[in-house]
């Protein structure tokens, strides 16, 4: 058992019964089954509408797998007539309609589209224009039926909160992951109770919606959407983030548009607003009696629940932000800070109750001045119980983070400082210097790479993560340690936001990391780059994020990536599977069987009719280097099972290299390392605690190594090891290897690079191992600009000029190391390239930023 303290005045219902695998669970609203098991169907025959197997499994591959085009379809399908002719049998589908047919008589997540058509009914002055009397269609899903078609998904099993809760460490402190974790969850809860005790035992179901526009064609006439997702947080966090059916396209939004001369008229400006506002309340108009009064739903465990809703949280960018909350450009929509002053003093959060109460005893002119708010605008939130839209607002770390703060940012604010100190020509050497230096990043997996540098036009989000891990000693050395430490404090903040379980001091760590960011920042003032302040919604936001954390657990798992990713399958894709004349109807179509299809093969997994499938990744397809294009190192990581929680994994490849010797001794020449046939022996030695060493005759196998490691969903990752890598230089990787257990972080760890990965076996048993060369710490404690740790080449002998060499156990491995060379202040020369970086420098940072997985071990 356990307690917990809340200082909102609701302590005497924190009450617990008792500890579950996470914490301490909500005892009212727990989630409890009202029926012991539901009476889903289990005949392990019924494979309606399909005949058999046989036809699901081809319509789910070319539909949703292959997305094969009709004409082809039908080609196939007339080939596979003519093969089964003779025999007096026909293929699983005479044609694509037929096909299609089939998968629209599905009734497995079901969910059919709908159309509310709308036109402006206010007044207008004289001549009436084209926008006034023409009709805006919004196309829509029931919002319960899906949530009920979520709720009804046995694969989320073992991956579903059914109560919110309190998860308490073992070191007593509290730790925030999923939705449920945090405070938002477990206060509306409470709310709940109290205002209907009859809701004792209900399933808290928190819905998360998010919105978005897209474009999916420029050249072809801008051709914009603005599709409106549905998820609940009910789910874990890395379900939402896997796109495993968790987030719904629920509505495509009308977007009114009107001539140059009426772009900025103020009624088309309001009535647009307002139209996005009474379209998003129509479509959830269906779950407001779910609200109040519990809905009987079927969960992913097969029990059912009385379930009642809530408006949660809405995951958007700034713009929509703003539109949202009804707020003026430029203000906050979480608190009231004023927009020429965002980073003053504290300000209070905004709420519903407090605008309401301003918008009915304050003019309009004085609304807008004074406190940011446009009082012609109705939220969709006011038709709702409990729904504040102010508080629902989510962390966006894509657009305020990485997209936002760190490359519309600071990164434009170095090139300016540099042109401002140097001049023109000067700062261009020197940026061609730090293009050089990104490009000289050594190869990791996942990393994109930049063979040119930054220069190219459009930036994406993946582009500008891929900047953030090797932007920091890039700049090393060109500007100020003021500067420096700004955008380390930044990092920090951002990445530890990233992780997936946050603690109590991981909010502290990001709270000192805040402060110091808002102290070193002034730097760009200083240096009169930023002249005008910092009074920035997007770098404001960032100082409500260890508020966001507490309220709705780790910002990842409401991030906008999250609905940026969905627009590839929900909007772009199925737009290009079109004919592109009225796309939209074959847009919601396309979604509507892709849906199906998914849904019927949970369902035939779950009846044990379809082996869940697992197929390992084939041989990786690499990225063609093309200028100007940041290019990913490695395209075959994956996700491993996120139920899995391992510090690391590692395990070899299962092809060896045939051309090596198999011999310690032949080996030993090959590789040019004379002692390496020494160090096997006393490798050996070691492991078995034997008095004399074994003799050199045991036979080898040389092979590469994958690693399968991480903490929470850790990704399958490559430690690589090649001659001749992708046929051109060599590869050789660096990887973390524990030297105490007793210890945390970096003095626990030490930084290898391989030079051979190996196995033998010896009186039966396989020992997969490594050659390595040590690296050791250069200091005790990390930098203080980067605040990365700096090693360097260890070495032995009395000219020091032989590395250090052992034969390492693969279990001695924890994972993948990054290091980035210490540049200093001179140019590189222009014969070091990303392929031998690690043999130019005397010193190296240990990237802790290469991903947030390495943030959280080295520290």
């Amino acid at each position: 058992m356990g307690t917990v303290v809340y200082s909102n005045g609701h302590s005497p219902e924190w009450r617990t019964i008792g500890r579950t695998r996470k914490g301490i669970q909500w005892e009212r609203l727990c989630g409890r089954g009202c029926v012991v098991m539901g009476s889903k169907n289990v005949n392990n025959e019924d494979w309606s509408p399909y005949e058999n197997m046989a036809q699901f499994c081809v319509a789910d591959f070319l539909y949703r797998e292959d997305q094969m085009p009709a004409r082809r379809i039908d080609y196939l399908m007339e080939l596979w007539a003519f093969t089964l002719m003779e025999h007096g049998e026909q293929g699983p589908f005479k044609s694509y309609e037929h096909m299609y047919d089939v998968i629209d008589q599905t009734h497995h997540g079901d969910a059919p589209w709908k159309c509310l058509s709308t036109t402006y009914s206010g007044s207008i002055d004289g001549d009436v224009p084209d926008w006034a009397f023409s009709n805006y269609d919004v196309w829509y899903r029931d919002p319960d039926v899906v949530i009920k078609n979520i709720l009804d998904n046995p694969d989320f099993d073992g991956q579903f909160d059914y109560a919110s809760y309190v998860h308490i460490g073992t070191d007593g402190k509290r730790r925030w992951s999923d939705f449920m974790s945090g405070t938002f969850s477990w206060q509306h809860s409470s709310e709940i109770y109290e205002a209907d005790p009859t809701t004792k035992d209900a399933m808290y179901c928190p819905i998360i919606l998010g919105s978005d526009k897209t474009t999916v064609s420029v050249a072809t006439g801008n051709v914009e959407y603005h599709p409106l997702y549905l998820s609940i947080g009910n789910v874990h966090n890395t379900v939402r983030r896997a796109h495993r059916n968790a987030v719904i396209p629920i509505g495509f939004l009308a977007i009114p548009k009107v001539d140059r001369q009426f772009k900025n008229d103020v009624k088309f400006c309001t009535f647009k607003r307002q139209l996005y506002h009474s379209s998003i309340a129509a479509i959830l108009r269906t779950l407001e009696p779910g609200m109040t009064t519990p809905v009987i739903r079927r969960c992913p465990d097969g029990h059912f629940r009385r379930v009642i809703y809530d408006l949660a949280a809405y995951i958007a960018d700034y713009p929509e932000q703003v539109l949202l909350t009804g707020i003026v450009q430029n203000w906050c929509p979480k608190c009231m800070a004023p927009a020429m002053n965002l980073d003053g003093p504290t300000a209070p959060l905004r709420t519903r109750a407090f605008t309401e109460e301003l918008v009915n005893g304050v003019d309009g002119t004085k609304l807008w001045d004074d406190y940011g708010i446009d009082n012609d605008l109705v939220p969709f939130t006011a038709d709702f119980p409990r729904a504040d839209i102010h508080e629902m607002i989510s962390p966006d770390l894509l657009h305020q983070a990485i997209k936002g703060t760190f490359k519309d940012h600071l990164v434009t604010w170095v090139v300016d400082y540099l042109v401002l100190t140097h001049g023109e020509t000067r700062a261009n050497e020197i940026i061609d210097d730090i293009d050089r230096r990104i490009a000289s990043a050594p190869p990791f997996p996942g990393l994109c790479r930049f063979p040119h540098g930054r220069r190219f036009k459009q930036w994406t989000g993946d582009d500008s993560k891929a900047l953030m891990k090797v932007f920091l000693p890039a700049i090393v050395g060109y500007v100020p340690q003021d500067m420096v430490h700004a955008i380390a404090d930044f990092l920090e903040v951002c990445y530890l936001a990233r992780h997936a379980d946050i603690t109590e001091d991981t909010l502290k760590a990001m709270q000192m990391a805040l402060s110091c960011f808002r102290e070193h920042r002034e730097i760009f003032c200083i240096t009169e780059v930023r002249k005008t302040g910092f009074s920035l919604p997007r770098q404001h936001a960032l100082f409500h994020y260890p508020h966001h954390v507490r309220e709705f657990g780790a910002p990842g798992g409401i991030c906008s990536s999250i609905t940026e990713s969905r627009h590839i399958t929900a909007v772009k894709k199925p737009w290009r599977r079109s004919n592109r004349f009225n796309a939209l109807g074959q847009m919601l179509l396309t979604n509507q069987r892709l849906d199906k299809l998914a849904a019927a093969r949970v369902d035939f997994i779950h009846r044990g009719m379809l082996p869940p499938r697992f197929v390992p990744p084939d041989t990786p397809t690499h990225a063609v280097e093309m200028p100007g294009q940041c290019v990913e190192d490695d395209m075959d990581d994956e996700p491993v099972d996120e139920n899995i929680r391992v510090e690391g994994n590692i395990v070899l490849a299962r092809t060896r290299i045939r051309t090596y010797p198999r011999s310690l001794d032949e080996l030993a020449e090959h590789i040019a390392v004379p002692d390496f046939a020494y160090l096997t022996r006393r490798f050996l030695f070691e492991q078995l605690y034997l008095n004399v060493a074994p003799t050199p005759e045991t036979p080898l196998l040389l092979i590469t190594t994958k690693i399968s490691s991480g903490i929470r969903g850790m990704r399958r990752e490559c430690i690589r090891c090649s001659p001749r890598w992708k046929g051109e230089q060599a590869r050789r990787d660096c990887a973390f290897v524990v030297e105490n257990q007793d210890l945390l972080g970096m003095k626990a760890l030490r930084v290898v690079r391989i030079k051979l990965l190996f196995s033998f076996s010896h009186e039966g048993t396989v020992y997969p191992c490594t050659l390595v060369e040590w690296f050791k710490r250069v200091d005790r404690t990390p930098d203080s600009a980067t605040g990365m740790w700096k090693v360097k080449p260890e070495f032995k002998g009395r000219q020091q000029q032989q590395h250090d060499i052992s034969v390492l156990h693969l279990d001695s491995f924890l994972r993948g190391a990054h290091l980035m060379p210490v540049f200093g202040d001179q140019s590189i020369p222009p014969e070091v390239s990303f392929a031998n970086s690690l043999d130019c420098f005397q010193m190296y940072y240990v990237n802790k930023y290469i991903d947030h997985h390495s943030h959280e071990i080295v520290f």
